[in-house]
C-alpha cells in the first residue's frame, strides 16, 4: 500500500485576514512558521509540493531532509477578481454575491472553474502517484494547499463528504492509504486512516 500524508502548507497574512490567496505567492508570516515547528509528521520518502513559496517554505520545515518535488498541477485555484480580498472588501460586489449565492459553484470572475481547477489537481495527483509507484516510494508527503486537499478528498476519499466538509486548518491535513496495482487499473480511491485537525 501507498500511504501519502495530504498537508496543507503553514498560515500566511493573507490567510489571517480571512483573504482569497490562490495565484498570490506570498510566504508564511512569523506565525505560520512557529505553528508549523510544534508540528511532527510521521517518516516519508519522499514530499510533492505545489511551486508556491507557502508550500516550498512548509515543506521544508516539516520534511527538512527532503528535496521537494514541484508538481506545478497542485496548485491554488486562481480566484480571479476575488483574490487577494476578504469578504469584507468584497461585500457589496455583485459577482461575489451571485459566487456565494450559488454555492461556490459559479466559475470565479476572470479567474478558474471548479471543473478546470478540479482537474488540473486530479492530473496533479495522478503525476504524484505515478512518481511513487515508478519509484516504489511507499511514504510520501503532499504539501498543498485547502482547495486541492478538497478536491482530491471529494473526488477520491472512501468517506463521502462535500467538498466544503473537507476544509482543513493550515499546517493540518490527511493520512490516506491507496493500492497502487488498484490504482494503475483505474480504481481511484483513497482510504482515510487519520484526520490532523
Amino acid at each position: 500500500m501507498l500511504d501519502l500524508w495530504l498537508i496543507r502548507h503553514g498560515q500566511t497574512e493573507g490567510n489571517k485576514s480571512g483573504k482569497y490567496i490562490g495565484v498570490t505567492d506570498e510566504p508564511l508570516c512569523v506565525e505560520g512558521i512557529e505553528f508549523l515547528k510544534t508540528l511532527q509528521y510521521p517518516e516519508i520518502d519522499a514530499v510533492f509540493v505545489s511551486p508556491k513559496k507557502r508550500c516550498l517554505q512548509t515543506a521544508q520545515i516539516l520534511f527538512p531532509e527532503h528535496e521537494a518535488h514541484v508538481i506545478p498541477e497542485l496548485a491554488e485555484c486562481d480566484f480571479g477578481e476575488f483574490e487577494n480580498k476578504n469578504y469584507k472588501e468584497l461585500s457589496g460586489n455583485q459577482h461575489y454575491q451571485q459566487w456565494i449565492d450559488s454555492n461556490g459553484m459559479l466559475p470565479f470572475p476572470g479567474g478558474e472553474s471548479r471543473g478546470a481547477f478540479k482537474k488540473r489537481c486530479f492530473d496533479g495527483f495522478g503525476k504524484a502517484v505515478q512518481q511513487c509507484i515508478n519509484r516504489k516510494i511507499l511514504r510520501a508527503g503532499l504539501v498543498v494547499h485547502g482547495g486541492t486537499i478538497m478536491n482530491l478528498m471529494e473526488e477520491y476519499c472512501d468517506e463521502h463528504r462535500s467538498f466544503y466538509e473537507w476544509h482543513v486548518k493550515n499546517g493540518k491535513g490527511f493520512h490516506v492509504v491507496l493500492d497502487p496495482e488498484a490504482w494503475s487499473q483505474g480504481d481511484r480511491r483513497l482510504i482515510l486512516k487519520y484526520a490532523y485537525e
